[in-house]
């Protein structure tokens, strides 16, 4: 039944336009960043081939590219995952879903790999254009890979965030708010901590992505991004089961 799910949400997706208006800005805007780092690594060229162990075409223009990537969906998961339990509640096409024979797990399960998989195929987009580059050189496939695992780790878990917001509320917009402020506050929580308050450094995405940015695939920065992935998922299939139950 996840199957299912997975593949009505995704078909959802696609039908309104909004999919289509993110996928076709979000090319625009790694297009545009890709050949401006491009165009700033041609012109640094000089100046680094003077250095003992100069940076290449991953570090320069790959690595900005992802970091930019994870704001970017950052930025969508709020429109993306607001209709996922939200709009259907205030359609009061939810209870509807929730009474058919198919388990709260799989509802769950469904929605978030539908989720997931739009944002497989940005991701999959950029690396596209980061294969562009062997036209003309060569690329650090470890750094690349290590940051095609942070990326789809933290679209992982912002799909998750915003699925549980989801299905708190009735309204769109307060969901969408809401999971905007969520992954906000995962995100600049390292900007706002002090050394006194240290342990909050390791609650903070930012933090656990730079990791994978700069190439390290740390276990616990994996280990981070699947526990917070399935708390999530746990609370939203808890906050459904609870609302299915008869009062």
């Amino acid at each position: 039944m996840i199957n299912v799910i997975l593949r009505k949400e995704f078909k959802m997706l696609f039908a309104s336009p909004i999919a289509w208006i993110l996928l076709t800005l979000g090319q625009l805007i790694f297009t545009w960043a890709f050949l401006g780092r491009m165009d700033a690594f041609m012109e640094l060229q000089p100046q680094l081939l003077q250095l003992a162990n100069p940076p290449g075409v991953t570090e320069v223009i790959i690595s900005p590219l992802f970091a930019l990537a994870a704001i970017v969906l950052l930025m969508i998961t709020p429109i993306l995952a607001m209709r996922l339990f939200a709009e259907e509640r205030r359609n009061h096409t939810l209870p509807l879903l929730m009474s058919a024979p198919v388990s709260i797990f799989d509802i769950v399960i469904g929605k978030f790999l539908g989720l997931l998989l739009f944002f497989l195929l940005i991701i999959v987009s950029i690396v596209v254009l980061c294969l562009s580059l062997l036209l003309g050189g060569t690329l650090d496939f470890g750094l690349l890979a290590s940051n095609i695992l942070g990326l789809i780790l933290i679209a992982a878990s912002f799909a998750a965030i915003g699925l549980y917001v989801s299905s708190l509320t009735a309204q769109p917009v307060v969901a969408a708010l809401g999971s905007l402020g969520a992954l906000l506050s995962f995100w600049i929580i390292d900007f706002a901590t002090d050394e006194t308050h240290a342990w909050l450094h390791h609650f903070s995405l930012l933090k656990h992505f730079e990791r994978f940015n700069q190439g390290l695939i740390d276990t616990f920065s994996v280990a981070y991004f699947i526990l917070l992935m399935v708390m999530c998922l746990t609370l939203t299939i808890h906050r459904l089961n609870v609302e299915r139950l008869p009062h």
